[in-house]
């Protein structure tokens, strides 16, 4: 079964940038779509990018214009680089891939911990 492991969270600044990576432990990314999500303590996860196979991406409005969802599928991983961060980008943030339209079918990884201070 294919694992999926985040890493790149950390502290930072508001207005700061991190980048977080998706590495799969084997090569499923190009056919299929990777989205990162987020959890913020006492909130339900949300959605906050993902990539389709042939490449396109797409954004929550909160995220447009600072964040960017990329791949690299040599590498099997998948990027998101955050920029401006803002206080309430704080969550644990994770990853997941799954067959184009099948959300019920997501791999997830474990997590990784964005924090930022105001």
């Amino acid at each position: 079964q294919v694992q999926l492991v985040e890493s790149g969270g950390g502290l930072v600044q508001a207005g700061g940038s991190l980048r977080l990576s998706c590495a799969a432990s084997g090569s499923i990314f190009s056919d299929n779509t990777v989205g990162w999500y987020r959890q913020a303590p006492g909130k339900q996860r949300e959605w906050v990018a993902r990539i389709i196979s042939v490449g396109s991406t797409n954004y929550l409005d909160s995220v447009k214009g600072r964040f960017t969802i990329s791949r690299d599928n040599a590498k099997n991983t998948v990027y998101l680089q955050m920029s401006s961060l803002k206080p309430e980008d704080t969550a644990v943030y994770y990853c997941a891939a799954y067959p184009a339209g099948r959300l019920d079918l997501r791999t997830w990884g474990q997590g990784t911990q964005v924090t930022v201070s105001s």
